[in-house]
C-alpha cells in the first residue's frame, strides 16, 4: 500500500552553518500547502537502507522551525555516496524508486553540492525513462561557493564571515611580540579560492588561491620584502593550492592520503604546515600555520544574517517549484544590486550545474596572483554583513 504523498528531503555532503534554514525553507513551504514532508536520515544511502524521520512530527511548530533556521551541520545527517549511473547499477535504482514509492514521495529534494546536484540529474534523467511522476529538485549548499550558474551558494556567506573575522583577530594575536613573524591561515577549498580569498576582508599581506600556481622562490621572495618592512605578515592559503606541475602542496605534506568515494583526495590538510615549514627553514623567522578546519562549515557564532535568510528563502522556493510540477531543477540565486543588496531566485537546469566547478575570476585576482581586487570585495560584503570594528594596530 502506497503511502499518503508526501516531500522527501535529504541533506548530503559537507554540512554549513546555514544547510538547515534550506531544510526549515522547505519544510515551511511544504506545510503551507498542506503536504507532509519526510527527512532521510544520512542522505541517500541512509534512505537506502530504509531510514525516514517524520519531520511534521520531529519539527511541529513556528518555534522548532525558528530553532532548525538557527542550528549549524546538518541536522537529518549526511553522506558522501556516488550514485552510479543507471546503465552501471539499474537494480540500484529501482530499488530507489520502489522505496521513494513506500514513502508515498512526490517530490524529492536533495541539498548539497557539485555532487549532490549530480545526484539529482541521475535520479531525473532515470525518473523520465522509466515514466515516474515523482519530481527532483536540488538545493545549492556549500561553503566552496563552487556551483556554476548561481551567484553564490547559502552556507558561503557565513563560512566567509568566520574566515575573515578569524584572520582579523589571528592578526592581532600574532602582532603582541616585536618579532617577524609570518603566520599562514589554512582556509578551506579544494578547487575554488572562494573561501581564501574572502580573508582579503581582514586585509591580510597576502592570499594564495587553487587558481593561481604558486612558486615556492617568488613566495620566499615576497615574504622576504614584507618581513623587511614589517613585524607580522599574515597570508590567507587554500587548501587546494598546487605547484606549477599540478602537484596540491598538502600531498607534499601527506603524501599517500589515497582519494575518496569521489576521486577526491581524502584528505586536504597540511598545506599551511608545509609552507610555514619551508619559510621557516629559508627565511629563519617564526612560523605558525593555523587550521580553520571544520569551524568554517559549522561555526554559527558569526553567522551571516544574509546567508540563513537566503538558504531559508532557497529552500522555500525549492519546495513550491517542486509540487508545482518542475523537476530536474536548481533554485539559484541571481543577483540584481550590490547597493543596496538585491537578489532573486531562479530555476536552472541541474544538468548544468553537476560536474562543473565555478573558480574564482581572473579579474577578480591581483596581478601577482596573490591577492583579490576591490571588485571581489565589493562582490562578498553583502554576503558577509558588517565586519566587528576594531581599533587599528600601532605602529
Amino acid at each position: 500500500m502506497t503511502a499518503e504523498k508526501c516531500v522527501l528531503v535529504g541533506q548530503s555532503g559537507g554540512p554549513t552553518a546555514a544547510i538547515n534554514a534550506s531544510l526549515a525553507g522547505a519544510i515551511a513551504a511544504a506545510r503551507s500547502q498542506g503536504v507532509r514532508v519526510t527527512g532521510m536520515r544520512y542522505g541517500i544511502q541512509g534512505f537506502l537502507a530504509g531510514r525516514t524521520v517524520d519531520l511534521d512530527e520531529k519539527v511541529p511548530d513556528a518555534r522548532s522551525l525558528s530553532l532548525l533556521k538557527q542550528t549549524p551541520a546538518s541536522w537529518l545527517g549526511s553522506c558522501r555516496f556516488k550514485l552510479p549511473k543507471a546503465t552501471e547499477n539499474e537494480a540500484l535504482y529501482q530499488d530507489l524508486f520502489r522505496r521513494f514509492e513506500e514513502v508515498g514521495a512526490s517530490c524529492v529534494l536533495y541539498i548539497g553540492g557539485n555532487d549532490s546536484m549530480d545526484t539529482i540529474a541521475k535520479l531525473g534523467d532515470y525518473g523520465q525513462s522509466v515514466g515516474s511522476e515523482i519530481r527532483f529538485m536540488g538545493i545549492p549548499k556549500t561553503i566552496d561557493n563552487d556551483l556554476v550558474g548561481t551567484d553564490h551558494t547559502p552556507g558561503y556567506g557565513s563560512a566567509a564571515r568566520l574566515v575573515a573575522t578569524s584572520m582579523a583577530e589571528l592578526a592581532l594575536d600574532a602582532d603582541v611580540y616585536d618579532l617577524k613573524s609570518v603566520t599562514f591561515v589554512e582556509i578551506m577549498g579544494r578547487d575554488a579560492g572562494w573561501l581564501a580569498a574572502s580573508s582579503a576582508l581582514a586585509r591580510p599581506d597576502l592570499v594564495l588561491l587553487p587558481e593561481v600556481p604558486l612558486v615556492e622562490d617568488v613566495l620566499m621572495e615576497r615574504l622576504t620584502q614584507l618581513l623587511e618592512q614589517k613585524n607580522t605578515v599574515m597570508v590567507g592559503v587554500s587548501e587546494g593550492v598546487r605547484t606549477p606541475d599540478g602537484t596540491l602542496y598538502c600531498e607534499l605534506a601527506a603524501p599517500g592520503a589515497g582519494v575518496d568515494e569521489f576521486g577526491h583526495l581524502a584528505t586536504l590538510s597540511g598545506t599551511g604546515r608545509y609552507l610555514a615549514s619551508v619559510t621557516k627553514e629559508r627565511l629563519g623567522c617564526k612560523t605558525r600555520a593555523v587550521e580553520l578546519s571544520t569551524l568554517q562549515r559549522c561555526a554559527s557564532q558569526v553567522v551571516s544574517r544574509t546567508d540563513l535568510d537566503e538558504a531559508y528563502m532557497i529552500g522555500g522556493t525549492s519546495a513550491r517549484a517542486a509540487l508545482d510540477g518542475e523537476s530536474v531543477k536548481m533554485c539559484a540565486l541571481q543577483r540584481i544590486a550590490d547597493d543596496p543588496y538585491e537578489v532573486r531566485t531562479k530555476l536552472i537546469d541541474v544538468l548544468s550545474v553537476a560536474n562543473q566547478v565555478r573558480h574564482v575570476p581572473a579579474e577578480w585576482i591581483s596581478e601577482d596572483g596573490m591577492g583579490v581586487t576591490e571588485d571581489f570585495l565589493r562582490y562578498v560584503r553583502p554576503l558577509v554583513g558588517d565586519m566587528p570594528e576594531q581599533l587599528p594596530p600601532l605602529p
